[in-house]
């Protein structure tokens, strides 16, 4: 009670808190210094200052006088309360001024002692002491209120001596609880063992997987970078064979145009000789003066002299392409071939595991089925294939055996 009458006297009555940092008016009334400042600042509107109390009223804004005493009091008194709500567990019962932690339960008389209640409690047997707890009445049977002293082995039970004696459970096989207690605590130990080395033992397997799991994982870089620098190369190498070949294709291009291009030239200036020569003769048979057209050089000087020589070949300026004068595409081939060489190289070093690849034997097939490179497609010819003659052979075109090849990574 006196505790509540403090607790009362450190209120402030603006924030109805415990005062922090309290001043006192010249009226004698203490407030927190942040609550009777907002109050203040309000009332200078007005210009009339007054106790938010007593409601006595000051000329000017009264100066604020700190209260040192009252200070340390509230100080004292919210460190006691802080203290008092840290204390965690169960208190004593009869400690009713403040909590007070208590170390002893009575079974009996369902109450929670301190040290010092517990000095001056009563010793008797029905006065069973215990750990301190909440749920004494959990201690005590349901039915007969009595406190539980043994365990049912049947039922798997705890019980009162009604219980066994005269309850539902007369006649049953029943143990101390003590007893009872060390043979669950035997059963949990060897169970919590087993636990303890299958524990272990999924720790070990955790582990053993981490590090497959890591070496995995280094493989995988590995192998991608491996493959990374593998691509480049080709990337490279597919490159330089590209501007290979498009030079040499560039270089022919010039070549084959440089003398086609004379050639062209020279027929154009025949052409428009020819036209010059058509158009005089035109004039000519279009005059009507006889004199001026048997007056004129004759006309045989205006023939080309291939047709007088019957059109055979005088000048060779006219003389055509032969067919045989196109890009070299042998060349280009052999160029693009090596393209294929270079992939035959790389793939030779790349193993996969994966389905088998059916390959043909050329050995036994038939002369006239051409396969190809790849040992892939059969494709029927006329034309006998130069293979020589063996007994494993076919004859004809149905027949021809397939070989297996696993290791190499086709691109």
């Amino acid at each position: 009670m006196a505790s509540a009458d403090l607790r009362d006297e450190l209120l402030c009555s603006i924030c109805l808190s415990t005062f922090m940092d309290p001043v006192t008016l010249r009226c004698g009334h203490n407030f927190c210094r942040v609550c009777i400042d907002r109050v203040l600042d309000t009332q200078d509107e007005s210009g009339v200052y007054s106790c938010p109390d007593c409601r006595e009223e000051f000329q000017e804004r009264p100066a604020l006088m700190r209260n040192i005493n009252l200070h340390n009091v509230a100080e004292r008194f919210l460190i006691t309360q802080q203290e008092q709500e840290e204390i965690t567990g169960i208190c004593c019962t009869y400690c009713v001024d403040s909590p007070v932690p208590a170390v002893r339960s009575c079974l009996h008389c369902e109450a929670s002692l301190c040290d010092k209640h517990l000095k001056v409690h009563s010793k008797s047997a029905e006065h069973v002491l215990s750990d301190p707890s909440t749920s004494l009445e959990k201690r005590k049977c349901s039915v007969h209120k009595e406190l539980i002293k043994y365990y049912c082995t049947q039922d798997a039970i705890c019980i009162c001596v009604s219980c066994s004696l005269a309850g539902e459970h007369r006649g049953h096989r029943v143990e101390m609880l003590d007893e009872a207690s060390k043979k669950k605590k035997e059963k949990l130990t060897n169970v919590l063992q087993k636990l303890i080395t299958k524990r272990k033992e999924t720790e070990e397997r955790v582990r053993s997987l981490e590090e497959r799991r890591r070496k995995a994982q280094e493989k995988a870089a590995g192998e991608a970078e491996r493959v990374t620098a593998l691509c480049t190369d080709i990337r490279r190498r597919v490159e330089d064979l590209e501007k290979k070949v498009l030079s040499e294709i560039s270089r022919q291009e010039k070549e084959e145009s440089l003398p086609l291009s004379a050639l062209i030239h020279q027929l154009e200036i025949k052409k428009d000789e020819l036209s010059r020569k058509m158009r005089h003769i035109e004039e000519l048979c279009n005059m009507t003066d006889p004199l001026t057209v048997l007056q004129e050089p004759d006309t045989g000087d205006l023939c080309d002299p291939e047709e007088e020589g019957g059109g055979e070949d005088t000048g060779g300026h006219d003389k055509q392409p032969h067919d045989g004068d196109d890009l070299d595409v042998a060349v280009i081939s052999h160029t693009l071939h090596t393209l294929c060489e270079v992939i035959s190289g790389i793939r030779s070093g790349i193993y996969v595991e994966g389905p088998a690849d059916i390959l043909l034997d050329v050995t036994t097939a038939a002369n006239n089925l051409h396969i190809s490179d790849n040992l892939k497609t059969a494709t029927w010819t006329g034309e006998k294939q130069n293979r020589p003659e063996t007994a494993e052979r076919f004859q004809d075109y149905q027949g021809i055996v397939v070989t297996e090849r696993t290791d190499i990574l086709e691109f």
